[in-house]
């Protein structure tokens, strides 16, 4: 039976099919369930409370889930504070509460490597330079790691070399980039950035300055902050024809993703064909808002992401705060398997987050 993490972290991230991964999911989420009854007292009081057998675990679509605001109420972690060796926080505008998530050497390890395999799905197993449509002040305190920041970071080990696309005064660094560029001149480059950033720091700034770098060779993976251009009337569609447009990068080339601090390192990437795709190391499930039952493929619900990584807290089933619809599972037209889906928006009242 797989149910170690680092015999899970070696599997080909869509390689495995519906009934193969539902037993894998299922063997390794009961182990986590356990780990966190165990050793995280708040997560052990509230199983009690709604009645979990410990030792009857039904399968894991029908365990029961933590909503994610709980990580911005509570102090939820199954490890000892010693071995706590980074605290994430998620992003948020001044004055709200920020999720905090603890990670010992295991799980922070286990987020890497299945991070990796996932983007070099996309990107391929050879690290190229890369350009980061941010500032590096973002990373400054590493012992406290943004969402922005830990995306970042998360990110950087794909790039063989490393340039900020904008200064410290969120500026574009223009002889920075142009420098870049021609020491990288015919090579893929890697671009990753914030979509809310690359709009409001990068793109615009490109179209105020009139500069129109070539970046037809780039790749770029970016996520987070689309409320905030759906409030400019910008869809995904016309956000990658702007960019193509003033900067030749080429629409197909342009991935988003879906993902959160806390659960960190099983992200949700965007294929050729549009949709969002769930790895081997994590599922999508959609419950009903009215009694959170399971939805079918294509009703739209309420977001659950599962995932086999967290072991330092108990952020292996949580349900968010965004609507989506799975749209099919094992069939998608790119090729790669296990389920697929689109993010609809926000749950009405939850509160607006920045990028996660």
């Amino acid at each position: 039976m797989i149910n170690e993490i680092n015999q899970i972290s070696e599997i080909a991230p869509y390689s495995v099919d519906k009934k193969d991964k539902r037993r894998l999911l299922n063997a390794r989420l009961h182990e986590l369930t356990r780990v966190h009854y165990n050793s995280c007292e708040a997560y052990h009081r509230m199983m009690d409370a709604i009645g979990l057998d410990i030792d009857n675990l039904p399968d894991y679509d029908k365990l029961p889930f933590l909503p994610v605001r709980l990580f911005k109420e509570f102090e939820l972690r199954s490890c000892s504070k010693e071995d706590v060796i980074k605290t994430m926080t998620s992003s948020g505008t001044t004055g709200q509460q920020v999720s905090r998530i603890y990670l010992d050497r295991v799980t922070s390890a286990a987020q890497t490597k299945c991070l990796t395999k996932i983007v070099a799905d996309f990107l391929g197993t050879k690290r190229v330079p890369m350009l980061i449509l941010d500032s590096s002040a973002v990373i400054k305190n590493r012992a406290m790691f943004s969402a922005r920041g830990a995306g970042i970071l998360g990110f950087s080990m794909f790039g063989s070399k490393r340039q900020y696309a904008l200064n410290e005064e969120m500026e574009l660094d223009m002889e920075g980039l142009k420098h870049f560029l021609e020491e990288h001149q015919g090579q893929t480059i890697f671009l990753f950035g914030f979509t809310f950033m690359i709009w409001q720091h990068f793109y615009k700034k490109l179209i105020e300055t009139g500069y129109h770098p070539d970046l037809s060779k780039g790749v770029l993976i970016h996520g987070g902050g689309w409320k905030k251009l759906i409030n400019e009337s910008v869809s995904p569609q016309e956000f990658k024809q702007r960019l193509h447009d003033a900067c030749g990068i080429l629409p197909e080339n342009i991935h988003d993703y879906y993902g959160m601090v806390e659960q960190t390192g099983t992200i949700y990437m965007e294929c050729e064909c549009g949709h969002l795709h769930a790895p081997v190391f994590s599922d999508v499930l959609i419950r009903r808002p009215l009694d959170f039952s399971l939805a079918e493929i294509g009703e739209e619900g309420i977001i659950e992401v599962v995932s086999v990584l967290p072991e330092s807290y108990p952020g292996h089933l949580l349900l968010t705060e965004d609507k989506g619809v799975i749209l099919g599972e094992d069939d998608c037209p790119c090729g790669r398997k296990g389920k697929y889906f689109k993010i609809i928006g926000r749950l009405k009242n939850a509160e607006i987050r920045g990028c996660s």
